[in-house]
């Protein structure tokens, strides 16, 4: 065991240690180190969660691209057909990280009910539609089935239902304008699902149902869609796809991610990495201020022993190692319970939803979390070695302590 590690331990572990003046000082010290790795935890956890849940639900009703004729790009509606036959699907071969490409088309329409009326967009989807994006929002029933033939089977939001005053099983009427003449048509559709997102801008629009309800309602032919969804494995990496897909496209279609479709979303969020960053700083400043405090008391309470082992030989960078250890351990207790804390508090949140939110403002109906162990590693590593490299600065103030006046301190 090394000499300087070996004073450190017996230092920690000394009984006048706990009752001396900095015992209250190392204990504040432990504190702040344990609330900003909280903090931190937590901030990060929080913040990604929600960045993560959010792009989640985006681009379950949107896909990650969108590629349709250039008068649709600007709207959720398809005004002009555009053919199914593309060298791009089912599979998207000429990009690589595209995982799934679906064709889908959207129309406006009012459900109207005895009491009341809402404006919505009725999704048209066909066999190839990503259900399992949809599964996860599901609160009653179950999905519509678009693999057999045409049906009247619809998926609602429960924003809507509230509305409209509806609920699973019913039946209601949807008028559709048409494009080219005036007048309306009518459908009747089942409600056989009942969704809720949390993404009010959603929710209060969309009902998905048949693609085919949208091409007979159009006139358009069966191989005729209004847009293709694209999804990718890494959103990180969404812009450099998006711009191949725009590429491998042909000249007649436009490509749009949801980054730039919905850009007012994706700025917002943008903010919660500044904030995260912020409160990083300001919770490592604040405990590596705590620490050099403690460490300055820990040294000014053992000038006695400092002036006695340099008397024995000892050298500064010997004796400074013996307090940076002293110093160690304390930052590893804190951050052992700013861990345990702060993991438990993820997983209160993560299992039992106790922290609620406005969908209005956060487009979620709880705090989503995300517990990272490779980003909890990096903070703690991060926090153990600015602390000490921080600390090696009044640890210098030991190169000032001679032999011959500090065995005489009292």
């Amino acid at each position: 065991m090394k000499l300087e590690y070996f004073i450190a331990k017996r230092l920690i572990t000394a009984k006048d240690h706990k009752s001396s003046i900095s015992a209250p000082i190392i204990k504040i010290a432990i504190t702040a180190i344990a609330l900003g790795m909280i903090m931190m935890i937590v901030s990060i956890a929080t913040g990604i969660g929600l960045q993560q849940k959010i792009r989640q639900k985006v681009s379950a009703f949107n896909g990650h691209i969108i590629i349709s004729g250039y008068n649709d790009n600007n709207s959720d509606v398809s005004i002009k057909p555009i053919s199914i036959h593309q060298n791009f699907y089912p599979k998207f071969k000429n990009v690589e990280g595209i995982t799934y490409v679906q064709a889908v088309a959207s129309k406006t329409g009012i459900i109207r009910t005895e009491s009341a009326f809402e404006g919505i967009i009725f999704k048209g989807v066909g066999k190839d539609y990503k259900t399992n994006n949809l599964k996860e929002y599901l609160v009653q029933g179950r999905l519509p089935n678009f693999k057999n033939n045409l049906n009247e089977e619809v998926l609602i939001s429960q924003y809507l239902c509230n509305r409209l005053g509806l609920k699973l099983g019913d039946k209601f009427v949807t008028y559709f304008m048409k494009e080219e003449s005036e007048g309306y048509n009518l459908r009747n559709f089942n409600i056989v699902g009942i969704y809720n997102s949390g993404f009010q801008e959603f929710d209060a629009s969309y009902v998905i149902g048949d693609i085919r309800h949208v091409q007979r309602i159009n006139k358009w032919k069966p191989d005729q869609i209004g847009s293709f969804e694209v999804f990718v494995d890494d959103f990180t990496q969404i812009e450099s796809k998006g711009q191949q897909v725009y590429e491998e496209t042909s000249s007649t279609l436009d490509s749009q991610t949801i980054v730039e479709k919905f850009y007012y979303i994706f700025e917002w969020l943008k903010l919660f990495d500044f904030n995260i960053i912020i409160i990083l700083i300001v919770m490592i400043a604040v405990s590596t201020i705590n620490m050099v405090v403690a460490l300055l008391v820990l040294i000014l309470e053992r000038t006695q022993m400092i002036g006695i082992l340099k008397s024995l030989g000892a050298n500064n960078w010997s004796i400074r190692k013996v307090f940076l250890y002293n110093a160690a351990y304390l930052i590893g207790r804190g951050l052992l319970w700013g861990n345990i804390i702060g993991i438990g508090l993820l997983l209160l949140q993560k299992y039992f939803g106790i922290i609620k939110l406005n969908p209005e403002s956060y487009y979620v109906n709880e705090a989503p979390v995300d517990i990272n162990l490779f980003y909890i590693l990096l903070l703690n590593i991060g926090t153990v070695v600015i602390c000490l490299l921080v600390l090696l600065i009044p640890s210098y103030i030991i190169t000032k302590i001679t032999p011959s006046k500090s065995i005489r301190f009292e």
